[in-house]
């Protein structure tokens, strides 16, 4: 298989279980690449497997989820931030 579509497949179908694994195949995919051109066109896929590694590691040592939403709120009885209608800036560009 092409190294180019072999990380790109490791990237779309990298589960939590093998990440660390993929990661590594990754990398040695990305050393026989030839040239500049083709690492550049891989390096969003290695930047996500690395993200996708960092986020699931923190999430099995308990930081935070990306889910988790703090702030006024998420507490019980808050109102949402922000104004309802038209701001004094857009009404008076309107004139």
């Amino acid at each position: 298989m092409d190294p180019v579509a072999e990380l790109k497949k490791l990237y779309y179908a990298a589960p939590k279980s093998t990440i660390q694994k993929d990661v590594e195949r990754a990398i040695d995919l990305l050393k026989t690449l030839p040239g500049e051109d083709e690492r550049e066109r891989v390096a969003v896929y290695m930047d996500g497997l690395s993200q996708m590694r960092s986020e699931w590691a923190q999430a099995v040592r308990g930081g935070v989820s990306p889910s988790t939403n703090s702030g006024a709120s998420s507490r019980t009885g808050a109102k949402p931030r922000g104004r309802s209608g038209p701001s004094p800036a857009s009404s008076r560009r309107s004139r």
